[in-house]
């Protein structure tokens, strides 16, 4: 993904450096939550200005469904961490 820094040479480029930052920016102007310009997205003038539509993730689903049922067991979830895995599925 990229050039071969022989030794010697500079590990950063000028134009390295120059995308770096520029990603930096975008970045920070990213809403944490959707990741839209933050900039934009909390502007009065856009508050109409978007469309959404509901998604599900069937393995978030799956591991919120199994998280609950653990936790209807009185099951603990103090540093609990999910490890999701797609099955094999038999397609025949």
């Amino acid at each position: 993904m990229g050039r071969v820094v022989a030794d010697g040479d500079p590990l950063w480029l000028p134009e390295d450096r120059y995308w770096a930052l520029a990603l930096a920016e975008v970045e920070a102007d990213a809403c944490p939550e959707c990741g839209q310009p933050w900039s934009e997205a909390t502007d009065p003038a856009n508050e109409f200005a978007y469309r959404v539509d509901l998604v599900r993730c069937h393995a978030c689903a799956t591991s919120a469904k199994r998280v609950r049922a653990h936790q209807d067991n009185h099951g603990n979830t103090d540093g609990l961490h999910v490890h999701i895995e797609k099955r094999a599925m038999d397609r025949g």
